[in-house]
């Protein structure tokens, strides 16, 4: 027996709180309230937002009567942001169904997107793919005051270097998981960075580590900010501390791009101006297929 009830504590229904148990055609899943709600114009959002209500089965779990072994697909696309699809995957056609019925656009375009790449390798992503890096680094003289008291100013100087990297993918799904992998430090916290572009396969990132004699305020007034990679097998060891790592110059920014890339099933084709140097290269391709 169902029961129609609202979403949210007004009416006589039971209130959704988190955690948020969801039976989708017999599958029974727990998530939260935010994962359901990250994209408000989506049949989810507009269910866990009280706009459209709910049904319950007998255990008080919210019923949607869709299919429930590829529902685990679009919890996973809003938990993350990135399509990570299992080997051998063959139910596109039906995860873009489900997709179009709970109006889930950004992942309605990367299932598109995939469609139109052609056939997916084993893990899910396109057979060819291609990465494209341009990296630059850059210098800056930075004058300031340094306060010893109501009038006593001291200036000076001090060297910062800032770096940029413009990447490009045409795998939307492994740009989405990169922005999952880094993120900026600031004296607020963390920030996750976003592809600059609407299609979702321009990366930019730019950072300046804080030299050890530059205050911390003097740091945030010029607006820099630090890039820091969340490493979760690094953060379960006992002898590393929990936390994104700083990634302090280019060459560690790099060598961590090529552990996940190669990961991924892409290879370097191409590094300038020294290929046999790719951790100090300017620009680096990278190909899948």
């Amino acid at each position: 027996m169902l029961d129609l009830n609202p979403p949210d504590d007004s009416g006589d229904g039971t209130p959704v709180r988190d955690p948020v148990s969801l039976n989708v055609g017999g599958q029974v899943y727990t998530t939260t309230l935010d994962t359901l709600t990250r994209y408000r114009d989506s049949m989810l959002g507009a269910m866990f937002t009280g706009q459209i209500p709910a049904l319950r089965d007998r255990r008080g779990n919210v019923f949607i009567d869709r299919d429930g072994n590829v529902f685990r697909h679009i919890l996973n696309f809003l938990r993350s942001g990135a399509l990570d699809l299992p080997r051998g995957f063959k139910e596109l056609a039906l995860l873009r169904r489900e997709a179009d019925f709970f109006q889930i656009r950004p992942l309605v375009e990367e299932l598109a997107h995939l469609e139109a790449a052609g056939p997916l390798s084993l893990r899910g992503g396109p057979l060819a793919a291609m990465i494209i890096v341009n990296c630059d680094s850059k210098v800056r003289l930075l004058h300031y005051n340094l306060r010893h008291g109501p009038e006593n100013y001291e200036l000076r100087t001090c060297s910062v270097r800032a770096f940029a990297v413009d990447l490009f993918c045409t795998w939307r799904a492994f740009l989405a998981l990169l922005c999952e992998r880094f993120c900026y430090r600031t004296s607020q916290g963390a920030a996750r960075p976003h592809p600059c572009d609407p299609g979702g396969s321009r990366l930019r990132l730019e950072w300046a580590p804080r030299p050890d004699q530059l205050p911390q305020d003097q740091y945030d007034k010029q607006r820099y900010r630090g890039l820091a990679v969340r490493d979760a097998e690094a953060a379960a060891a006992d002898d590393v501390p929990p936390g994104p790592r700083p990634v302090g110059d280019m060459q560690s920014f790099l060598e961590e791009l090529l552990k996940v890339s190669l990961a991924e099933g892409f290879r370097v084709d191409l590094a300038s101006p020294d290929p046999a140097d790719v951790l100090h290269c300017a620009s680096l391709r990278l190909v899948k297929g």
